[in-house]
């Protein structure tokens, strides 16, 4: 919260793709509140297409050597091939960097 602090913000967005992640962020939400009452929570569903995505999911394909920029918007696909050495891709792919 301090972060938030420092950089102004006045809201924090979570996203949220089963009821299980309500559970976790609405008790993140309200200690949030209590260090930061000034700062909202706003909480947005996933697309039904995306429930089933989730970040640990998605490295574990990845490792694997799935591919799943598919379902991941491009900076985040250029980050994982970075984070795991595998740059070559993108220029298989005609990406570039």
């Amino acid at each position: 919260m301090e972060y938030a602090r420092r950089v102004g913000a006045a809201a924090i967005v979570r996203g949220l793709r089963a009821v299980s992640d309500f559970e976790n962020e609405f008790q993140m939400a309200l200690m949030n509140r209590r260090l930061a009452p000034e700062i909202h929570t706003v909480f947005l569903m996933t697309s039904f297409s995306n429930v089933y995505v989730s970040s640990s999911l998605i490295k574990e394909v990845y490792r694997f050597g799935g591919m799943v920029e598919d379902v991941l918007p491009p900076p985040s696909a250029r980050a994982m091939r970075r984070r795991f050495g595998r740059e070559e891709e993108s220029e298989e792919q005609g990406e570039g960097p």
